[in-house]
């Protein structure tokens, strides 16, 4: 079988990046226009209540990502690893621990949330008048659980084989979807939120069939078949040691918004709209250097299954000042189109200089963020887990949320939205000086004697 990485690493590092991360960045873009087109079309009802309603539900949708990225970003790193050390027979058992990993645990997700949706909607702070949008979305949403995993999972873990085009292309067929269904239901068949959640719950059964049509091929490393499943040979181990600070950051983004909606809600459920679509505008920048820094994971980790050790400088390299190059451009288009960007989503006035202050504010960091993307996926493809656990806590998590209380105590509303940008720098110094000190072991020197010999 033909290892797709070792084709990627024979080409000159610019073009290997460009070649591995495109299609990551491109499949990133889709996800961004996949929840931009939710709120979009949610907007477009005129009713901002919906907004702050499908605003509201992020986190859930974060949770159950989080758990297919706790797979798919484990299992990539393992697999472009052994690919690396020439270790092929290992790959099958990685996928097919993954996929049914998935199943189980989605399934097991999807109940657990739809039999505790009334404790779920006082969490995610929901007023009287959104609580009841939130529990129709919420109940619907459900419904896609393990198609969800799924497809989160092995849009990485294909790339992880070193085929980001049919990893995007996955992405690609559940998003359109979603988007083409987004305006029939919600809009034609007025459905509201409602409607936006069936269409998210088709787009990723659409996702989900696409990649069990590729894995049933015989042009792929991974299989879904239960005679390859295993738990050997540190399968769950390494899965999940780097799995789980990998998906954190997923995780911690949902309790950081809860916390964040919650603090906010003491200013109307305007405010909270207008946070929503701040958060929305932030990740036009970060989603896209998220895709360079999952595009170059496994270009990465082969370096290190193969040990060279000047290709992986060169390509950690090239990457950090192409990403920062591109967010800065990205940045300085969100602050010259901002007005255009807040009016898509929000009708009322007081919405809209909420949303408008915020997303000034959130903006600001996008360029430093960029790094930190680089910095936590190198870590994950050289299975530093411990590091790439630190890391990825930080910037939603042990810095951010201390922040946002005691700047919400000092400074109100302001606080809560400063204590981000704050946050992004702290954590991005924070990893870099890690990333110094833990990157000297991924190659480590040879003795004199060895040398010798």
């Amino acid at each position: 079988m033909k290892n797709n990485l070792e084709e990627l690493n024979k080409l000159p590092v610019s073009k290997a990046v460009l070649k591995n991360a495109i299609p990551s960045m491109l499949a990133m873009l889709m996800v961004l226009i996949y929840n931009m087109a939710d709120l979009f079309f949610i907007g477009q009802t005129g009713n901002d209540l919906f907004v702050a309603s499908v605003s509201l539900t992020s986190p859930i949708f974060l949770l159950f990502m989080s758990c297919g990225n706790v797979f798919g970003l484990g299992g990539a790193s393992f697999i472009s690893r052994s690919l690396g050390e020439g270790n092929h027979d290992i790959v099958k058992r990685i996928s097919s621990f993954c996929f049914w990993g998935c199943i189980a645990v989605g399934t097991l997700l999807s109940i657990s949330v739809f039999c505790s949706i009334d404790t779920i909607i006082n969490i995610l702070g929901a007023s009287s008048q959104t609580g009841p949008i939130v529990k129709s979305y919420i109940q619907v949403f459900c419904l896609c659980g393990p198609f969800l995993l799924i497809s989160t999972c092995y849009s990485a873990l294909i790339r992880g084989e070193g085929k980001p085009q049919k990893a995007m292309t996955g992405m690609l067929v559940g998003n359109i979807v979603n988007i083409v269904l987004d305006p029939i239901f919600i809009l034609v068949f007025n459905m509201g939120v409602e409607g936006a959640a069936i269409a998210t719950v088709i787009g990723n059964v659409c996702s989900t069939i696409f990649y069990l049509r590729y894995l049933s091929n015989k042009k792929t490393l991974l299989s879904i078949h239960p005679k390859d499943f295993s738990m050997k040979e540190t399968i769950f181990k390494s899965v999940v040691m780097i799995g789980v600070p990998a998906s954190l950051t997923s995780i911690l983004n949902g309790v950081s918004q809860v916390l964040l909606n919650n603090n906010m809600s003491q200013y109307g459920d305007y405010a909270v709209a207008g946070i929503g679509v701040a958060l929305k505008v932030t990740m036009i920048s970060t989603m896209i250097c998220i895709g360079i820094a999952m595009g170059i994971q496994p270009l990465l980790g082969y370096c290190i299954g193969s040990k060279n050790e000047e290709r992986y400088h060169k390509i950690f390299n090239f990457s950090i000042l192409f990403a920062l190059g591109l967010s800065a451009t990205l940045t300085v288009l969100c602050y010259l189109g901002l007005e255009h960007i807040v009016n898509a989503f929000v009708s009322d006035s007081e919405s809209f200089e909420y949303a408008y202050y915020f997303a000034q504010v959130m903006i600001s960091t996008g360029v430093v963020m960029s790094m930190s993307y680089i910095l936590a996926n190198a870590l994950q493809a050289a299975g530093a887990a411990k590091s790439a656990l630190v890391i990825n806590t930080c910037r939603q998590g042990t810095i951010y949320i201390p922040l946002l209380f005691i700047m919400g105590d000092l400074f109100g509303i302001d606080g809560l939205v400063f204590a981000q940008p704050i946050s992004d720098v702290i954590s991005v110094l924070l990893a870099f000086t890690m990333y110094k000190i833990v990157s000297k072991n991924f190659f480590p020197k040879k003795t004199e004697i060895e040398t010798n010999s």
